[in-house]
């Protein structure tokens, strides 16, 4: 098993809740939960704390036997090693990169988990810990530094019990949205400023954004936004227009810059995932704060979906789904929780990681209970869960996952499938 114990761990935890808590804030007018999520939250199952934001918001996202590999758990904890038999295909997970593992080992590395960066902090190293999840996601804002993040992400690297690297995933698009900053951070322009660079220009100073990320210990940008926004309906487009978190106005703008910004990313060994497709440039409502939020213009085929094609070919790691209604593509379910949307990303050749915006506090998805949430996800082809928003659902992600995969080997599959996916595009952490 792959473990952290960075020394002068309580040291750091200290330090780390005097100086975020007193470097963090967030400015009213800024994107709400799903982006850059509101208040910490407590881990009792009390409501959430409104977020200071307006309604114009990032959009969030949303029995058989248990399988042999999963019978046996390691007294020890230590992850067998078992080599493949064949390489597999390349459209089909590794399966061998989880095998052995137990049940609950897999299911861990299917959800992310917010870590409030002014705490409280327990909450999420507890959840690191007991429910063996294999990521986080710094939500809020701070102002502190570097120093005090990198003190943040130690201690959650040594309370966790993955048995591969943790994902430590943030939201670092510019402008508006910007999680982390003050001294070791730039000020990172919005998208659509950034689009008025040269795409090279753009390339070589989101390297220097990302490097920054990657020495405070962050290994995961969800980022870039790709959703193609129309000039004439930009103000009313809550989620992306609203606050110029678009690349321009065309395909060709947000492919061009979205690219650069994705490359310099990733040249700097920080994971992107290109979001939300198949894209929240026509909606007007806020899924963050609307239930029933529906796209009637996308279909399969409109360039709002093409602009996502191009951004896995450029080899992004991660797609991230709207939870959003596309009329066109699937009427019935938010595109998070359907197997036509999830679908479709695969139909452009994109075999790593679908992520979920955030289940965990988004109006649209309220009416599935959190468990539930997360096991649509997964079963729609979702392979990571993000409950940032609010993280105290999280436990009861892990249990629904867990129980659906006992109850149905078919679940299961998809199960192993996802983590072994995700822990494939953890590989060069």
């Amino acid at each position: 098993m792959i473990r952290f114990r960075p020394a002068g761990l309580l040291v750091a935890t200290v330090l780390t809740v005097a100086t975020l808590a007193a470097g963090c804030s967030a400015p009213a007018g800024e994107p709400g939960p799903s982006s850059i999520p509101g208040p910490a939250q407590s881990s009792t199952p009390s409501s959430p704390t409104p977020s200071p934001s307006p309604s114009p918001s990032a959009s969030p996202s949303s029995g058989g036997a248990t399988p042999s590999a999963d019978a046996s758990p390691s007294a020890s904890g230590a992850t067998p090693s078992t080599p493949p038999a064949a390489d597999p295909a390349p459209a089909e997970p590794d399966l061998s990169l989880v095998a052995g593992w137990t049940l609950e080992q897999k299911v861990g590395q299917v959800v992310m988990v917010g870590l409030p960066v002014k705490g409280p902090f327990q909450p999420t190293f507890t959840m690191l810990r007991d429910q063996k999840i294999g990521g986080v996601f710094l939500a809020g804002r701070t102002q502190a530094g570097r120093q005090p993040v990198k003190n943040l992400v130690n201690a959650a690297i040594a309370a966790s019990d993955s048995p591969v690297p943790l994902f430590v995933a943030t939201d670092q698009e510019g402008g508006a949205v910007q999680v982390l900053r003050g001294k070791g951070f730039s000020t990172i322009p919005s998208a659509l400023d950034q689009a008025r660079l040269t795409p090279s220009d753009l390339r070589a100073r989101s390297k220097v954004w990302g490097q920054e990320l990657a020495l405070a210990g962050v290994n995961l940008n969800l980022a870039p936004v790709m959703d193609l926004v129309p000039r004439a309906t930009a103000a009313s487009n809550a989620p992306i227009g609203a606050f110029d978190r678009n690349f321009g106005y065309t395909s060709t703008s947000v492919i061009t810059h979205g690219d650069a910004f994705a490359e310099g990313q990733r040249s700097a060994g920080v994971q992107t995932a290109i979001k939300h497709f198949p894209g929240l440039g026509r909606v007007t409502a806020n899924t963050d704060t609307t239930a029933g939020v529906t796209d009637t213009v996308t279909g399969p085929n409109n360039p709002s979906v093409t602009v996502f094609a191009a951004g896995i070919k450029d080899g992004t790691g991660l797609v991230m789904m709207s939870s959003a209604v596309y009329a066109r593509i699937d009427p019935k379910a938010p595109a998070v929780f359907s197997p036509k949307a999830v679908g479709l990303v695969r139909q452009h050749g994109f075999h790593g990681v679908i992520i979920t915006d955030d289940l965990s506090a988004a109006v649209q998805v309220q009416s599935v209970p959190a468990g539930q949430r997360a096991v649509r996800a997964v079963d729609a082809g979702v392979d990571l869960v993000l409950a940032s928003a609010k993280p105290s659902v999280a436990p009861a992600m892990v249990d629904a996952l867990v129980k659906a995969a006992r109850q149905d080997p078919a679940f299961a599959a998809k199960i192993d499938a996802a983590a072994a996916r995700v822990v494939a595009a953890k590989a060069g952490l």
